[in-house]
C-alpha cells in the first residue's frame, strides 16, 4: 500500500512515498479506500516531530482528514462496502494517518457523505468542524442540543484566526446559535469573515485583545484562539471568562479567567457531531473554503503552501 510520510523529522522535503502493509479492519472498524486527505497545521507539526508518542516507531504518516469509499469492514459495523464516507483520523498510532491509499478507523469516527458533496471537499470537514464544535461545547454552546439560555449567548464570543479553517467554522457555528461574534481578519479577508456571521471584524494580530476591549469594554465571555496567539489574548476576557485554545501555552493564567483546551481525544469518536456537520453543509448552513487539489506525490508542495499562510484554498491530497 502506498502512503506518504516521514522517517526523519524536518521540513517538507522529508515527505516521501512509503510502501506499507495493507491494513485490515478489526471489530468495530472500517477500512476506507482513500480518495482525498486534507492538509492541516497538525500535519505540519507531526512532520516536524511535535507531539509524537515516545513508543511510536517510524515511519510516521500524517493526516487527520480523510474521505473515500468503504472497501472492508470488521464485525459490528453499520457502514457497508461501497458507501462514501469521511472520517477524522488519529495519526499518532501504529497505523498512521490519512496520507495513504487505505486507512482503518473506528466506525464511530466515520460518517456517510451526502450525495450532494464531492469527496475532495468532504475531506476538509472533519478536523476543522469537530475542533470548532468541541471549542463551542467547552463554552456551553452545543451543536446538537436546543439553543442554550446561558453564556456565551448572554455575552460576546471572540474568535482569532477567523479566516482559517477552524476559526471560520467556529464563527459560523456560533452565529447560527445566536451568539454575538467579534472576529479577526486581514483587510483582504474582512468581507468574507463578515459573510460567515461575525458581527464585528477587527484587525488580525497581537493587538486584537486590546481592540476587543475597545469594542467590548467589559471584555468578552469567551474567546476561541484558532490562531494560536496564546496568553496575549487573555486581556480580552471579562471576569470569569474562558479562553479555549488549540494548543497549550506556558503563560500564567490570571485568577479571574480560565483556559480550556481542545484535544483530539475529545472528538475522535464523535460521529454524531460529524454527521450533524455534514447535514449542515448539505443544507447550506455551513460554508466550506475552496480547495486546492494536489496529487499525493506532491505532498511537500501542499505543506509549503499551507505553511506560507494567507492561502484562500485548502490543500487536499488526491489518492
Amino acid at each position: 500500500m502506498r502512503a506518504i510520510g516521514v522517517t526523519t523529522f524536518g521540513g517538507p522535503e522529508q515527505l516521501h512515498e512509503l510502501e506499507l502493509p495493507e491494513p485490515r479492519p478489526g471489530p468495530g472498524e472500517v477500512r476506507i479506500a482513500v480518495r482525498a486527505a486534507a492538509v492541516n497545521p497538525a500535519d505540519l507539526a507531526m512532520r516536524e516531530g511535535l507531539g509524537i508518542p515516545p513508543d511510536l516507531a517510524p515511519p510516521y504518516v500524517p493526516g487527520m482528514d480523510v474521505a473515500g469509499v468503504v472497501d472492508d469492514t470488521g464485525p459490528g459495523v453499520d457502514l457497508a462496502v461501497g458507501e462514501r464516507v469521511a472520517a477524522v483520523v488519529n495519526p499518532r498510532r501504529p497505523g498512521g494517518g490519512a496520507y495513504a491509499e487505505q486507512v482503518v478507523v473506528p466506525a464511530d469516527s466515520a460518517v456517510r457523505v451526502p450525495e450532494s458533496l464531492d469527496l475532495v471537499r468532504a475531506a476538509t470537514v472533519p478536523l476543522s468542524g469537530l475542533a470548532a464544535t468541541r471549542a463551542l461545547d467547552l463554552l456551553h454552546v452545543p451543536l446538537l442540543d436546543p439553543l442554550p439560555s446561558g453564556p456565551p449567548p448572554s455575552g460576546t464570543l471572540a474568535v482569532t484566526g477567523a479566516a482559517g479553517a477552524v476559526g471560520g467554522c467556529t464563527v459560523q457555528l456560533a452565529a447560527r446559535r445566536g451568539v454575538r461574534v467579534v472576529a479577526d481578519a486581514r483587510d483582504e479577508d474582512a468581507d468574507r469573515v463578515r459573510s460567515l456571521g461575525a458581527d464585528v471584524v477587527l484587525p488580525r494580530g497581537p493587538s486584537f485583545a486590546a481592540a476587543v476591549r475597545a469594542t467590548e469594554p467589559g471584555g468578552v465571555v469567551g474567546l476561541v484562539d484558532a490562531a494560536v496567539l496564546g496568553e496575549r489574548m487573555l486581556p480580552a476576557l471579562r471576569e470569569r471568562g474562558t479562553l479555549v485554545g488549540l494548543r497549550p501555552f506556558d503563560g500564567r493564567t490570571p485568577r479571574h479567567v480560565s483556559v480550556r483546551l481542545v484535544r483530539p481525544a475529545d472528538y475522535l469518536h464523535r460521529a454524531d457531531w460529524l454527521d450533524e456537520l455534514f447535514r449542515l453543509v448539505a443544507a447550506g448552513g455551513l460554508a466550506l473554503r475552496p480547495v486546492a487539489p494536489v496529487p499525493a506525490a506532491q505532498a511537500a508542495q501542499a505543506h509549503r503552501l499551507l505553511a506560507a499562510g494567507g492561502a484562500r484554498e485548502r490543500p487536499v491530497l488526491l489518492f
